[in-house]
């Protein structure tokens, strides 16, 4: 990959990249539309993500490729820099425009990416764009700013330059993953503790639903405003700063404070999936793996009834899954509104799965998904010869 990767490079700068940078994909095993109430989420890296290479420039201006897209632009370097349209692009210049405050950029700069997370799949192909994009000029620049500076660097340009208020799982899971480990993150604090993913005789299949969305233009947004109105309902009585520092129990002790049904129902979702979040750590902690599947399948319920982000395409994969004897646990990942689902299934079925899945899918949607069968794999980092 690396070889014909610097071909490429060397096809589109006429010169050798000097560096090569790698940041995966990600998915979130339990723990769905929780990180931005500071909650505790499960996500774990993927091995399939994005690659950058890069090599200075004596013409003070940036250039941005990629040979995913058509779309390319070349910037002066300045000051500050504005999102344009809903180009690819904008994510790096978005970190650009973050780092910019260091005054670090004193010439110019060739980048080419190459990806192979399905776009608008829910796998955060964006969360991995950033985050490679800091790591890659933090380390090329020797900026001195540590890893969880660039993770949040990477969630401001997520909600302030691209204008999705999401929280910060992520950028956190794309930096921190580890190889066959998923990670418990409070999105809160920011504390986290490694969990070992022994699946044993089972593997992680992830089906694209071939829904593409983009959160900017979905209702990312609004349930993210729904979740705010609830907090400042229970506000009132409680002093909490977060929905999901509240138990289920004390959460229906003061409920009644949220007059509006539908705001009801984003906060029960918001408050039980976190639960759920403790519940799958001690599970998957203890090799339970028929107890997290369970707990999948009622995280895929609460999201398709109290949080209405899941849709026809999503629960017509998690319905054949949930009749399908080799698989012990499904639910959608990501955002919802189109991309991801995963499921458990056992080793060895990869293909019957795959047949029978997208036979039922496309009698029900009326076109095919996509099935990876991928690895958890390790964070952002440097490519080394």
């Amino acid at each position: 990959m690396k070889d014909q990767l610097r071909q490429k490079f060397v096809e589109k700068y006429n010169q050798n990249p000097s560096a090569i940078y790698f940041a995966p994909g990600r998915v979130n095993l339990i723990g769905e539309h929780i990180d931005y109430n500071g909650g505790l989420v499960m996500p774990c890296a993927i091995t399939a993500g994005t690659w950058l290479l890069l090599a200075p420039n004596n013409e003070n201006v940036i250039r941005f490729s990629s040979i995913n897209f058509e779309e390319e632009t070349t910037i002066q370097i300045q000051k500050s820099y504005q999102k344009v349209g809903s180009a690819w692009y904008n994510y790096p210049i978005g970190v650009f425009n973050e780092l910019q405050e260091l005054d670090w950029l004193s010439g110019g700069l060739d980048l080419l990416y190459f990806g192979n997370i399905p776009i608008g799949s829910g796998l955060s192909s964006s969360a991995s764009i950033e985050v490679l994009t800091a790591y890659a000029l933090n380390d090329y620049f020797n900026l001195n700013q540590d890893k969880l500076e660039l993770v949040k660097l990477s969630k401001r340009v997520e909600n302030n330059f691209i204008g999705v208020n999401s929280g910060i799982m992520d950028q956190f899971a794309v930096a921190f993953g580890e190889a066959d480990k998923a990670l418990v993150l409070n999105c809160d604090s920011l504390k986290y503790k490694v969990v070992d993913c022994n699946l044993g005789e089972y593997v992680l299949a992830i089906i694209n639903t071939n829904k593409a969305r983009k959160l900017e233009e979905s209702k990312y947004n609004e349930r993210f405003g729904e979740c705010k109105e609830a907090l400042a309902a229970l506000q009132q009585e409680i002093n909490i700063n977060n929905l999901c520092e509240l138990t289920a129990e004390k959460f229906a002790l003061h409920s009644h404070l949220i007059d509006n049904d539908i705001i009801l129902k984003r906060a029960t979702h918001v408050v039980k999936e976190n639960d759920r979040v403790h519940l799958a750590a001690k599970a998957l902690s203890n090799g339970e793996l028929e107890v997290f599947g369970k707990l999948m399948y009622a995280s895929h319920q609460s999201l398709k009834e109290l949080y209405e982000v899941s849709g026809d395409e999503l629960d017509a994969v998690v319905d054949f899954c949930a009749t399908y004897e080799h698989v012990i646990g499904a639910r959608m990942t990501g955002a919802g509104f189109g991309g991801c689902a995963i499921a458990l299934l056992k080793k060895g079925y990869e293909e019957d799965f795959a047949k029978r899945l997208t036979d039922s899918y496309v009698k029900a949607i009326g076109y095919p998904a996509a099935i990876y069968i991928h690895q958890i794999g390790d964070g952002v980092r440097k490519l080394v010869d």
